[in-house]
């Protein structure tokens, strides 16, 4: 009897990659190689393609399967990112198509927010560019652990290796002085298809692996499913006739079961899981992402906003964080102004209280920011000056006061001198005149006009009380 051996099932997860460069380096195209290579392309979608093509004078335009706006297929741009999914037979695939252009760099940061893996299309013929350059930067301040460079359109270089060799000197150069590492790189034509899913035979210089196979041996990150648990609650479930209070999210990190002790953030109040249900009746344990409601064994105050975690791996409950911000707006950023700060579900309003440097991403240069981001900001650091300078002042002077005092000599019938006695007034008085000056309005620059001066005040005496109306905790994960 002949028994057929079958090679085990092998299951690498997803992997959720974007294709990022400048413009017109052969992004959509690439995606389109790579669902056409892969059979992910539907025979309906594939006429379409070839019809408009056709009318358009080409043999088969592989970027129409991911360009979809009507102003991308007019310009032949990508404008919006565009999600595409394929699969092979050992990982499925989450693609996000990002747009070249200088203007739409924040659709850029969205598409890269979650991404694994960076594909960093270069053209063969221009080589590394100011938005390459650019892309590059952004994934590696993402957080982005993979960074692949295809350097595209070999095929317009007659697939030179000297032309590919340069490329990747330069590159190499540019992510030591970004501090850019884990980068790897595939010489490749979109368009023909060679090095993209099959090796072809145009580039047998290069005896690398091809961009499927760098996709589908890249490592992922370290899944949250054996993190602490975490679980944001979106909405409280109000008790009915035959169901208790429940508590409705879904888990981000970690896993839950009844009987696990819970403490809900940021009350800090501890409790036990007494039921897990679902859609689909009650469960006894719930992994990561499962949505669930939670039914807890005591009755403790829980809102929307708040978040249940494990009792023996609690995060931090603090007011203040540092972050790097990918600034979107096309408004500049106010240290004055105040912001609403999302957290999980929650919103909060929030204030910069400074700013340590600025990032050019084009010129990877760290710009020191002025010790003051403006005037209001100016004005508490003199007056903080002013008030501790004061302090000192007014200490020194009561110094002197009980020395002249205590040391003050006295006249025959045990009157104090009439000098000293009065020294001791005048240091009196003195110490009277700081307490008043201390209560005065805050002082502004003399250089702005009374109105300004008047304005800026205003702003600076209201704050404190702003502060203290809508101070308000953020749990921020210290994993």
């Amino acid at each position: 009897m002949i028994v057929a051996q079958t090679s085990p099932v092998v299951d690498r997860g997803v992997l959720r990659f974007l294709t990022a460069g400048s413009v017109d380096d052969g992004k959509s195209t690439l995606i389109g190689r790579l669902l056409l290579d892969t059979k992910a392309i539907l025979a309906d979608q594939l006429a379409a393609v070839e019809r408009t093509s056709q009318r358009r004078g080409q043999v088969l335009d592989l970027s129409l399967f991911t360009d979809g706006l009507v102003a991308e297929r007019e310009q032949g741009i990508t404008i919006d990112v565009a999600y595409r999914y394929f699969a092979t037979g050992v990982r499925k695939f989450i693609i996000a198509d990002a747009p070249g252009h200088e203007q739409y760099t924040r659709n850029m940061v969205t598409a890269a927010s979650t991404a694994q893996l960076a594909i960093l299309l270069v053209d063969a013929r221009h080589g590394i560019v100011m938005q390459t350059r650019r892309h590059a930067t952004l994934a590696h301040l993402l957080g982005i652990p993979h960074l692949v460079v295809a350097v595209n359109k070999m095929d317009l270089v007659d697939y030179r290796e000297d032309a590919y060799a340069r490329i990747v000197g330069d590159f190499v150069e540019f992510a030591e002085r970004a501090g850019i590492d884990d980068v790897r790189f595939v010489p490749m034509s979109a368009l023909a298809g060679d090095m993209v899913v099959e090796r072809g035979s145009r580039l047998d210089w290069y005896d690398g692996p091809t961009l499927l196979e760098i996709l589908e041996a890249a490592e992922t990150p370290q899944s949250s499913a054996n993190g602490p648990f975490r679980l944001p609650v979106q909405l409280v479930a109000r008790p009915t006739a035959t169901l208790p209070r429940g508590y409705m999210g879904r888990v981000e990190s970690g896993s839950i079961a009844v009987g696990d002790r819970v403490m809900a953030l940021p009350g800090g109040l501890t409790t036990k899981i007494h039921d897990i249900r679902t859609w689909n009746g009650s469960l006894r344990k719930a992994g990561l992402h499962a949505p669930v409601t939670l039914v807890l064994a005591d009755e403790i105050d829980v809102s929307r906003g708040d978040m249940l975690v494990a009792i023996d791996a609690p995060p931090a409950v603090t007011r203040t964080l540092d972050a790097t911000l990918c600034w979107m707006g096309d408004a500049p950023l106010d240290a004055s102004r105040r912001y609403v700060l999302r957290h999980a579900t929650r919103e909060a309003r929030a204030r910069v209280d400074r700013i340590d440097h600025r990032w050019d991403v084009s010129t990877q240069v760290r710009e020191l920011t002025p010790p003051y981001a403006n005037a209001v900001e100016e004005i508490e650091h003199l007056e903080r000056e002013v008030d501790q300078e004061r302090v000192h002042q007014v200490a020194r002077d009561r110094v002197h006061a009980r020395h002249v005092y205590a040391h003050a000599p006295h006249e025959a019938d045990g009157h104090v001198d009439e000098e000293d006695e009065r020294d001791a007034g005048d240091d009196r008085r003195e110490e009277e005149d700081d307490r008043h000056e201390r209560r005065r309005p805050p002082r502004v620059r003399l250089d702005r006009t009374e109105d300004e001066a008047d304005v800026a005040v205003k702003e600076e005496c209201g704050r404190n009380t702003n502060d203290r109306d809508n101070s308000t905790n953020v749990v921020v994960d210290a994993q």
